[in-house]
């Protein structure tokens, strides 16, 4: 269905391919992985001859649709969010408009002397929109929204009074309505929330086309992929399997490759050791000489490349005491919609809460009462004893001053730190490099994301409070921040859209919902086994 033939691809002086390949079957499921950088994302552009190959090819089968979701999704404005849907619906679409506007001309006396004309093509168009399935359309376009966390009223309403996020949702669901038969989607969880994303995840798994995607949560991508394909230096290699059998299939490679190199450069040794020994002696010319032929014709193994992993190792915070907050007959409420009411509950040291609740539940609002950045209507929250607090929130991102660099920044909150330590601590979060000296002012969201994360965790609470900390995160930066939080010796209360990080470092599960607050025993993982559900309302 697509094949990508010794392809090669270079921006300015960064070359991203070189004689690079790589295809995709019908119905196959791949994921593209690969450093940040290097060149997944092109490939998609390639793919949909938004750029072409410096060499090479790039080569579809005839009658392929494809579709793409990308992060830029450009504007969307003067339309419902159903119709801004139903416009991407390629082909159906089209006919959909043209049925439309015949209708209009067949009502107007103007167009009478043509009446019989715009009766045969309405007849023909509507023949051709039944085929492809048009009165159906609305209906699916429905469920895909209402899949992707969109209520009716939002649907019906203007899709230009929409956030960033939630146009993303739009251009998402354009995608799926669609029905290409091959889809290339570029990070498509970023922006959903867990429900979103299991829908979503249910809904690609049925189907029946070509997926070529990117994603940084693991899970989602273990339960889909069948195929991985990693670009690394230029060259992409094909592993059979999901992610996690990727992850093991390259650390054996790894293994072996440098295993390889170790013997070669022994036995290396061991001739060059020999000619140095007997070269000056006429008894050994012979050998000697045959010996340096040899070592001229061995192809020498290059050195395997290792990824740079780095590691951070955070601090112990201090001890805090055992009662870390209380929530006392705590109620809070919105105008007249009532998100708690009379909740009561304790948090004790080295307890790990993870929140679930759908959409609007009020999970946001626990972490602000919590985190006493809103104040309760009726109740007491009581931080306990000798407990540091540290918060994470999205708006906590704003608060960055936008001249100063990533490194300035974290040289303002840590005087005292060594240049040297906030390097490892900037390059822990991703910041390498030249990128340590980015303002803030021109750092992406999940950019500015990682700094927060930085300040808080380089001299750490006791309590971490953390609203969607791996929103945009990367999965390398994601398995920097879970193990260090894994080794973490405070206690924290938590909401997040990822299963892997939720299994990871959750001990106790509070589901908040229309009922009231539900807690358990146990973190996420017994949670689903006890409920069977993945998020409250979804089943595993």
């Amino acid at each position: 269905m697509l094949r990508l033939d010794q392809v090669s691809k270079q921006h300015g002086r960064q070359i991203l391919f070189l004689e690079a390949s790589m295809s995709v079957f019908k119905g196959e499921k791949v994921g593209l992985v690969g450093p940040n950088g290097s060149g997944k994302s092109t490939i998609f552009r390639l793919v949909t001859k938004e750029e072409q190959p410096d060499s090479g090819q790039v080569a579809l089968e005839k009658n392929v649709t494809v579709g793409y979701f990308s992060q830029d999704v450009g504007e969307m404005a003067g339309r419902s969010v159903l119709e801004e849907t139903m416009a991407g619906a390629g082909e159906v679409a089209t006919v959909a408009e043209k049925l439309h506007e015949l209708e209009h001309k067949m009502a107007d006396p103007a167009f009478a002397d043509e009446l019989e004309d715009l009766v045969v093509a309405f007849g023909d168009a509507q023949a051709r929109f039944d085929e492809l399935d048009g009165y159906a359309l609305e209906a699916k376009a429905r469920e895909i929204l209402a899949g992707l966390g969109f209520v009716p009223e939002v649907i019906e309403g203007d899709v230009g009074k929409l956030s960033g996020g939630w146009k993303m949702r739009v251009a998402l669901a354009r995608i799926l309505l669609l029905k290409p038969n091959l889809l290339l989607l570029d990070e498509p969880t970023n922006h959903l929330d867990i429900e979103s994303i299991i829908w979503l995840e249910h809904f690609l798994r049925d189907f029946d086309g070509a997926l070529v995607m990117t994603s940084h949560d693991r899970e989602f991508m273990n339960r889909l992929v069948t195929k991985i394909v990693e670009i690394d230096g230029g060259e992409l290699t094909t592993f059979s399997g999901n992610y996690d059998f990727y992850e093991n299939q390259r650390a054996i490679l790894e293994r072996q490759k440098e295993a390889q190199f170790a013997r070669q450069q022994a036995m290396l040794a061991k001739e060059q050791a020999f000619i140095e020994r007997f070269k000056a002696r006429a008894s050994h010319a012979a050998q000697v000489q045959s010996r340096v032929k040899k070592l001229e014709k061995i192809e020498k193994i290059e050195p395997p490349k290792k990824r740079r992993v780095v590691e951070f190792d955070f601090r112990s915070p201090p001890r805090s005491g055992e009662d870390v907050v209380k929530l006392d007959h705590v109620s809070k409420a919105y105008g007249s919609r009532k998100i708690y009411d009379d909740l009561t509950m304790l948090v004790r040291r080295k307890e790990r809460w993870a929140v679930m609740g759908v959409n609007g539940a009020g999970k946001s609002t626990l972490l602000k009462l919590v985190a006493e950045a809103i104040k309760p209507d009726a109740g007491q929250v009581t931080v306990g004893a000798s407990v540091k607090l540290g918060y994470f929130a999205q708006h906590s991102m704003d608060q960055l001053e936008g001249d100063k660099s990533v490194i300035e920044i974290l040289q303002a909150a840590f005087p005292l730190a060594t240049i040297g330590s906030l390097k490892t601590l900037a390059g822990a979060f991703g910041f390498t490099g030249e990128d340590t000296d980015k303002s803030c002012r021109v750092l992406s969201g999940g950019e500015k994301a990682r700094v927060v994360l930085a300040l808080m965790l380089y001299n750490p609470p006791n309590f971490l409070v953390l609203d969607e900390p791996t929103n945009h995160l990367d999965m390398e930066t994601k398995e920097t921040l879970m193990k260090a939080l894994a080794d973490f010796d405070g206690t924290m209360i938590f909401v997040s859209h990822d299963r892997a990080f939720l299994a990871a470092l959750s001990n106790r599960v509070l589901e908040v919902g229309a009922d009231g607050v539900r807690t358990y025993g146990g973190g996420y993982t017994e949670y689903v086994a006890q409920t069977g559900y993945e998020a409250p309302g979804i089943r595993a």
